[in-house]
This record gives C-alpha cells, structure tokens and sequence, in this order.
C-alpha cells in the first residue's frame, strides 16, 4: 500500500521541463497552422513590408552588378597589397553561414535529435540562399564573368587547364557538391508537404503547381519506404560535406606563404566559425518567424536554447582558435609572424580586431547564463553580435595578412568603396528576399515530420502488444 502511495505522489521525471513542442498539439491542428501559413489568401501587411525592404536592398545588388560589369572591378576598393578584399570576405562569410542549415537537418538526423524537427526546413533553405549569395562574389572577382567557363575542366582547342593543385579550383568541386547535395536534400524533404499543400489548395493554379512539385506523392507504404531511404541516404552525404566545405575554403589561406594564413588549426577553426555563425544566423532568423507568424509552440524555448548551447560550444572552440594563433606567432620564432599578429593587435585595424573579441568571445559569454538563454530579446542581440563579429573576423584574416607582408615597399591600406557595401548590402538584400519567398508559398517547418513526435503518433507499449497478438492469431 505505501509503494503504491509513494509510486503515485513520485515526480515524473521523464517529461522534459522543455518539451520539444507545445501541448495540445494534434494531427489536424499542426497541419492547419503550418499549410495555413503557405495557403492563406490574404498576405499579412508586415510580409510586404519586409519583403519590399528586402528586395529594394536586392535591386541596389542588381544594379552594383550593373555597373561593375559596365565599368569594371576597379569601383571596389581592391588594390596591389589586398588583392582580396570584400569580395572574398563576404564569400567566406556567406558560405559559413550556410553550415548550420545542413548540419541541423542532417547530423543531428542521424543523431536522431528530435528537437531539429521545427527548426529544419528553414535552416536548409537559409542554407541554399546564403551559398547563392555567396557565389556572386568569386565569379564577379574575376572581371569577366560572362568567360567563367574558361575555368572549367573541359577540352577545349586551346589546350589550357585549370590548375587543379589551386584550392580555388578545390573551392568550385566543394561549394558546387554542397549547394547540390544540400538543394536535394531540401527538395526531397519537401514533397510531403507539397502534397498536403495540394490536397488542400482551394486555387486551381496552386493545385497545378504543388501537384506538379509533389511529382506524383500519395503517401503509400512503398512512397514512403523510397523517401525514407533517399532523405536518409541524402543525410549520410551530407554530414561529411559540412566538415569538408570549409575545411577547403580554410585552404585558401592556409596553402599561402603568407603570415597569419599559414596554420594547420585553420581547417577546424574555420568549420567551428562556419557552424558558430550558422547558429546565430538561424536564431536571428528564427526569433522573428515564431513571434510574426505565432509558432511559439512549434519553436519552443528549448530550440532556442539548445541553439545557444551549441552557439557557446562552437564560439569557445573559435576563441581556442585564436589563442593558437597568438601562441604559434609567439611559439614559432617566425619574425614574420610575430610582426602579424602584433600588426593584426596594434597597427592601422586594431580597432576591429579587439572589436570582433569583443563581439565573439567576451559577449557570447552570457550564454553561460540560464536567464539569458532564456530571454528571447536577449538571445537575438547575441546572435546579430556574433554575426558581426564573425564578419570582422574574415575582415581582420584577410586585409591584416595581405596589406602588410614580406616587403615594406609594397604596405598599402584598404579602404572598401560604396560599391564594396551596396554589393555586400544587396546580397543580404537577396538573402532575404528569397527568405521571404520562400515563407510565403512553401511550408518554413515541415508538417509531417512535427505529426511523427506528437503523442497520438506514439504506440503505447500494450497496445502494441495487443496489436502483434492479433497480427499473430
């Protein structure tokens, strides 16, 4: 009698004080309040808003592009010493940012973490948006885009070939499998729902188009025996790409002569970086998507925090980075490199390298803090910080190592131009306008995969029991 009485009055402590989800969630519900979303008739005035922002900003990138096709790379602030300026920070930036798209919807797949199913679909998208954005920026910096082709490994009458001991020529293989794989991946978890968006669609037009995207989905056993495969299949590629994209955008640098680019911590500390700023970027994304459109119970506090837990994680194996580089400049006896960093601490842009501490080491600190990870205001300034900070970062790699190096005759300043800015501008302007698309006609969190971690969906132990008894008799 008492072990039952202290059996009843004994805590659960299998329930997570942080559900993955909101309570009271069902089937129908859930495929209401996403589907809703993508077919509503009526567009909300501050999705215009925003959208009319973010693709005025695009229209300031189109006609950068414009006019430097017209006039010629000479309108960016590049000069003799920093060959690379803006337009390779921005591509380094662009592409870290998408590392956390794939790494959500793959890594922790197969890490069977239930907790990416709200977060995912967004997370992938941002991830194709960001590497489109970055793209621009090393096709522009060769001056004739319209001859790109020349740099591809296709026999050609004048015999020339690509040189394939470049890590440029590394970065096209990486950043082209990567956009690819990671454009499948999306897609292939997308036809689910653009079937659901079909049935339900009330306009023909929209029937016609989600039909046609759904590529025939029915949702029998042998449909979903094939997707589970593929998406697991997609995943397994994906994971090792997460490592292996910015570990060859790392070798840009590394394989250099030039101080403070020649380290073997950089493959690492670039992938930490890339997945750091990924995290921040889904969170100043994923703060406003949940509180504009309600999806407080499909985001959860524990998305966010679980987000900020890997935001401190990564920023500490960045600020190891950075430790490292003191200590080899210091550890090596290279003059060279004792002159870099104390250049990179004290010269001409010492301001934005104690800035970017500032901006990635000293503030994500406050994570530690469990109101602070719980304070959603709180966890957005920290996040738009780190992806300042993580810009300044590629800022102060790249100008620091290139406008001083081995010869004092050649030290020369960078100053970025308005065309540096209006192009970095605008791709954000892209970004966003593609963002916004894309929540607007396609589900930002997928359906069916919410429906697999409802309660209803769970077989209770005797019922499962009970059903295999039947099945047997």
């Amino acid at each position: 009698m008492l072990e039952h009485e202290e059996d009843s009055v004994r805590p659960d402590t299998t329930i997570s004080p942080h559900p993955v989800i909101g309570k009271g969630l069902t089937f129908a519900s859930v495929t209401d309040k996403i589907s809703s979303i993508a077919l509503t008739r009526r567009t909300p005035l501050g999705w215009f808003i925003g959208a009319g922002i973010a693709f005025s900003l695009a229209m300031l990138l189109f006609y950068t592009i414009g006019y430097l096709v017209l006039t010629g790379i000479g309108i960016w602030g590049n000069n003799v010493p920093v060959g690379w300026a803006f337009d390779i920070i921005n591509f380094v930036w662009w592409i870290g940012i998408g590392h956390a798209g794939t790494l959500i919807s793959a890594i922790l797949l197969l890490l069977k973490q239930q907790w990416r199913t709200s977060i995912n679909r967004f997370a992938e998208a941002m991830t194709l948006f960001a590497v489109a954005s970055a793209g621009l920026f090393p096709l522009l910096h060769t001056g004739r885009p319209w001859l790109a082709y020349w740099l591809f490994p296709y026999p050609n009458t004048m015999n020339i070939w690509p040189q394939f001991r470049s890590p440029l020529i590394w970065d096209v293989f990486a950043v082209s499998t990567y956009a690819t794989v990671s454009a499948l991946f999306w897609f292939v978890g997308l036809i689910p729902d653009l079937a659901t968006l079909r049935d339900r669609s009330r306009r023909k037009a929209a029937k016609v188009i989600y039909g046609m995207l759904a590529m025939g989905w029915r949702g029998s056993a042998r449909h979903w025996h094939r997707y589970e495969t593929t998406y697991l299949l997609l995943a397994g590629l994906a994971t090792p790409l997460v490592v292996s994209v910015h570990t060859v955008v790392s070798f840009d640098f590394a394989v250099g002569i030039i101080p403070g680019w020649h380290a073997t911590v950089f493959p690492p500390y670039f992938v930490a970086g890339a997945i750091y700023s990924g995290f921040a970027m889904v969170l100043t994304l994923a703060i406003p998507l949940r509180r504009f459109y309600g999806l407080e119970e499909y985001i959860t506090m524990r998305h966010l925090r679980n987000m900020a837990k890997i935001m401190l994680a990564t920023g500490l194996i960045v600020g190891y980075g950075y430790m490292m580089e003191a200590f080899m400049a210091w550890y090596s006896s290279n003059s060279f490199e004792e002159f870099m960093y104390r250049n990179r601490v004290n010269g001409p842009y010492g301001f934005m390298y104690w800035l970017l501490i500032l901006c990635n080491i000293l503030i994500p600190q406050l994570l530690w803090i469990r109101k602070v990870r719980g304070n959603v205001a709180m966890l957005f300034v920290v996040a738009i910080i780190v992806n300042v900070g993580m810009w300044l970062e590629r800022f102060v790699i790249i100008v620091t190592s290139l406008h001083r190096d081995f010869l004092p005759s050649s030290w020369g300043m960078y100053r970025p131009t308005v065309w540096d800015w209006s192009m970095f501008v605008g791709t954000i302007g892209l970004f966003l306008s593609l963002l916004f698309l894309f929540v607007r006609f396609l589900p930002m969190i997928s359906i069916f995969e919410i429906r697999t971690i409802l309660p209803q969906a769970e077989v209770k132990e005797g019922e499962g029991l009970s059903e295999g008894m039947r099945a047997e008799g």
